[in-house]
């Protein structure tokens, strides 16, 4: 474990290789699960205020999930996170002809309509970051569905805090993210 200011970073986001391929998993990280993804208490008040111009971007289905649940539920340990679709699909998400999952807030974010790219939990993905008494835990979250994600990141090379440099930077700051650097170069050398 590598400790930065308030976090225990684990090694293996550094040691694990990792670049998403949304051609070959087809977003299913926004369909499989049991919950909708993590929210940081900030971004309550962002989705409220940007679901107008996010919902055209929508599918039915999320639409009526949303308005039905709100633009945040809480989970079962009382912590705010994406509302679901019938208990499957987070009700943000929308699909390709080709069946693949694109998040419509993002959509909504790359079309200019609003300035949140999206749940930074959702950016970081597959880094997980979990509050502790007076930490914060970083941790890489493995899961079958991104195996042909670990396949491009071996082959490209990519050791997962580096796929993940813009969301990390986002969520601790720049001097946080030089430092895991500057770690991981000593723990690589």
């Amino acid at each position: 474990m590598i400790k930065i200011d308030k976090t225990l970073i684990s090694e293996s986001i550094i040691d694990t290789e990792f670049a998403c391929n949304l051609s070959a998993c087809k977003g299913e990280c926004c369909v499989a699960g049991d919950a909708g993804a993590p929210l940081d208490e900030h971004e309550l008040e962002i989705l409220k205020t940007i679901y107008p111009k996010v919902k055209p971007y929508l599918r039915p289905e999320g639409i009526q999930a949303i308005e039905a649940q709100g633009t945040h539920i809480l989970s079962d340990f009382n912590e705010p996170e994406t509302p679901l679709v019938e208990g499957k699909e987070c009700a943000y998400v929308n699909f390709t002809e080709n069946g693949t999952a694109l998040c419509g807030i993002e959509s909504a974010y790359r079309a200019g309509d609003i300035d949140f790219k999206k749940p930074v939990s959702c950016e970081l993905y597959p880094i997980r970051v979990q509050k502790l008494s007076e930490l914060q835990a970083v941790n890489y979250d493995r899961w079958d569905i991104c195996s042909d994600a670990c396949d491009l990141g071996k082959s490209l090379k990519m050791p997962v805090y580096k796929f993940t440099k813009n969301a990390l930077i986002r969520k601790f700051g720049e001097n946080w993210y030089s430092e895991l650097e500057q770690r991981a170069n000593e723990i690589n050398s």
